[in-house]
């Protein structure tokens, strides 16, 4: 059987800046049987100057009058607010994750005791902050939404060099658009990264449905990674991006049928088939009466189920043969 796929429930900035929604998002993400819940560590005057302009997603799902900053600002999650967070994902049997997006980001997880961490998209050309994760040594899931697999493998580097083994590396493959149009997906480049670096790999999904983070499973992924919201129509930059609870639901409980259904690739009959194997195979018969002394030839034999007789494979061997007593029609021939 295939290891387990870490699924983790992105709940990111969805819980807009509410406690109590952020708990809500939790619970919703344990009852759908996530492994992780994730959320977003950051400061905004740390993350974009003030200047900075929304991307189009977000310019079509928040106000247009304020800044990227300031609608960050709205989304900031205080320590605090992490520690009641871990605390709920703890009650709930929920694994708590976080992505922070800048160095001081990081070391409030650390602080906090988070083991491993992710680095968003947007800061796989961030040195300063790559050397910082990597100097951690622990586990590290790689986003790669825009990057080349120059970039990729300039990261991978860094985080080798600053004292993170190569094994302790997970890349997602990813494409950076909220929704992202299924002809950008591109599921296949996944694999194409596990052969250019031998490293694990995973799909961080953007797409409507939950498809494609099936598909990647089935397709070698270890880690799939999927927003998720209480509800789509919410106020918010990534609420349209992402599966309403029971989609959730249903991408966790197909994951785990796909992990199954995998197996371990050897070509074995299995249990059920041993049963049905003499009821659906045919075996060589008497196609009409057949007396002792007669020649057995394709005017008197047949194949029909069930399987228990002689297997038509040897049809060859029976042509030409001597029947050695009578068989009465649709009798199974034995030599």
């Amino acid at each position: 059987m295939k290891n387990k796929t870490l699924i983790i429930a992105e709940a990111g900035v969805n819980h807009n800046g509410d406690l109590a929604l952020a708990k809500q998002l939790i619970d919703m993400a344990a009852k759908a049987g996530a492994d992780l819940v994730k959320f977003q560590t950051f400061n905004a005057t740390r993350q974009v100057t003030r200047t900075a302009v929304k991307a189009d997603y977000q310019r079509q799902t928040t106000n247009n009058k304020e800044s990227q900053q300031e609608m960050l600002r709205r989304l900031e999650l205080t320590a605090e607010m992490h520690k009641e967070l871990i605390a709920h994902c703890a009650a709930r049997n929920i694994g708590f994750f976080s992505t922070g997006f800048d160095i001081e980001s990081v070391d409030l997880l650390v602080s906090l005791g988070q083991d491993h961490f992710k680095i968003p998209s947007g800061e796989i050309t961030n040195l300063p902050y790559l050397r910082h994760i990597g100097r951690l040594g622990q586990a590290v899931i790689l986003s790669t939404g825009m990057a080349t697999l120059g970039e990729i493998e300039s990261a991978i580097d860094v985080l080798e060099q600053a004292g993170t083994p190569r094994d302790n590396i997970t890349v997602l493959h990813c494409t950076t658009e909220y929704p992202t149009p299924m002809g950008e997906v591109n599921l296949r480049a996944m694999q194409s990264i596990q052969r250019a670096f031998g490293v694990k790999v995973g799909y961080s999904d953007h797409t409507p449905g939950i498809e494609v983070a099936i598909a990647a499973v089935a397709m070698g992924a270890s880690v799939i990674e999927k927003h998720f919201t209480l509800d789509r129509n919410l106020p918010g930059p990534d609420h349209k991006a992402s599966l309403e609870p029971e989609d959730l639901i249903a991408m966790v409980a197909a994951i785990r049928n796909i992990e199954i259904a995998l197996g371990d690739g050897i070509k074995r009959l299995t249990q059920s088939e041993v049963r049905n194997k003499p009821v659906m195979r045919k075996s060589l018969v008497a196609s009409q009466t057949i007396k002792a002394g007669e020649i057995f030839s394709t005017k008197n034999i047949t194949t029909k189920r069930p399987g228990t007789g002689i297997s038509p494979m040897r049809w060859d061997d029976v042509i030409g043969r001597t029947a050695t007593r009578d068989f009465a029609e649709e009798a199974l021939i034995d030599l």
